[in-house]
C-alpha cells in the first residue's frame, strides 16, 4: 500500500486550497511516492464560501473527506471558554476541557481512517493531548529551530528586535504543549547582507524616531524589511512541506517514540533541507 498521509485542515481561503493542491500534484507527479488518505475539515458545509470551495476541491481530487464543525460542537462551552482564555491570557480550564471533548469526537470519526503521518495545513484549532498521543502529526512553524515561538508576525518582530543575521521554517512534531514538539526538517536562509542591507538601514533610521511598534502599527504587513522577511519565509513554505513529506514517504526519516529518526538512529537535530529548498527556491 502507498504511504498514507492524513490531512487536517479549516479550508479557511486560497491558502489552505493552494496547500492541498501542491501535495496533492506531488503525490500525483511521483514527487511523493504516496496518496492522500483522507482530509479532515473542522468545517461543515454552509459556513464559509472558503471552506465550502475547499471541500469542493476535495471532492474534485477524490479523496475521503470528513468533516466536523467545531463551530457547531457543544458552542455554549467554547464560547465560555474562549471569554474566560481571554480575560486569563491564557487557554482557561473550560477550554481546554472543550478541546478534549471535540478532539474525542474527531477520533471516533477517524477511527477507521488510516494515515502514516498527519499534516496540519491550514488548522485553525489547537490539537489536544489525547489526539497527538494516538496520531502521529507535524505542523509548520515560520522559523529555524530554536527560533522565536508565536504566530509569524511575532516571530518576524522578535527578529527584528534582535537584528538576527538569520532565520528560516521548520516542520515539527505536533505535541500538547504548543510549538513545543521536536523539530524534524527545517531550511534557513539569511537575513543580513545583499539586499537586506538597504531595509535594515531603512529600519534603523525609522527606529531613531519611532519604536518598532509605532512603525509596525503605522504601516504593518508593508514594513519593506518586515515585507520581505515574510516573502522569503512563505516561498519556502510550500517546498519544505513537500519535501518533509517525501523524506517520510521514502523512508529517509520517521517518528519512533516520539523522536525523529533517520537510518535507525535518532537524529541530534533535524533534518536540514536547506541546499534542497535552495535549489527549488532559485538560490544557489
Amino acid at each position: 500500500m502507498p504511504y498514507q498521509i492524513g490531512w487536517f485542515s479549516t479550508g479557511r481561503g486560497e491558502g489552505s486550497r493552494e496547500l492541498l493542491t501542491t501535495v496533492y500534484n506531488a503525490t500525483q507527479d511521483g514527487t511523493i511516492p504516496g496518496e492522500i488518505a483522507f482530509v479532515f475539515c473542522s468545517r461543515e458545509r454552509g459556513e464559509a464560501e472558503g471552506s465550502d470551495q475547499f471541500m469542493d476541491l476535495v471532492e474534485q481530487y477524490g479523496i475521503p473527506l470528513v468533516s466536523f464543525s467545531s463551530r457547531r460542537f457543544n458552542p455554549k462551552k467554547r464560547r465560555q471558554g474562549l471569554k474566560a482564555s481571554k480575560k486569563l491570557g491564557r487557554d482557561s480550564e473550560t477550554l481546554q476541557a472543550w478541546r478534549i471533548e471535540y478532539d474525542r469526537e474527531v477520533m471516533k470519526r477517524l477511527d477507521r481512517m488510516r494515515a502514516d503521518i498527519n499534516v496540519l495545513a491550514g488548522y485553525m484549532l489547537v490539537t489536544g493531548a489525547e489526539l497527538c498521543r494516538r496520531h502521529t502529526i507535524i505542523n509548520l512553524h515560520p522559523a529555524e529551530p530554536g527560533g522565536p515561538k508565536g504566530m509569524w508576525r511575532e516571530v518576524i518582530r522578535e527578529l527584528i528586535e534582535t537584528r538576527a543575521q538569520r532565520t528560516g521554517v521548520m516542520m515539527h512534531l505536533v505535541t500538547e504543549v504548543l510549538d513545543e514538539g521536536p523539530p524534524i526538517t527545517y531550511c534557513t536562509f539569511p537575513i543580513q547582507g545583499g539586499d537586506f542591507d538597504a531595509l535594515w538601514e531603512g529600519m534603523t533610521r525609522k527606529l531613531r524616531r519611532k519604536s518598532l511598534a509605532q512603525i509596525m502599527e503605522e504601516e504593518g504587513d508593508a514594513e519593506p524589511l518586515f515585507a520581505e522577511i515574510r516573502r522569503q519565509g512563505v516561498i519556502r513554505e510550500l517546498p519544505l512541506i513537500v519535501r518533509t513529506v517525501k523524506a517520510f514517504a521514502e523512508g529517509r526519516i520517521a517518528i519512533e517514540d516520539r523522536k525523529v529518526v533517520s537510518d535507525g538512529k535518532v537524529l541530534g537535530g533535524a533534518y536540514d533541507l536547506t541546499e534542497e529548498i535552495d535549489r527549488i527556491v532559485g538560490r544557489s
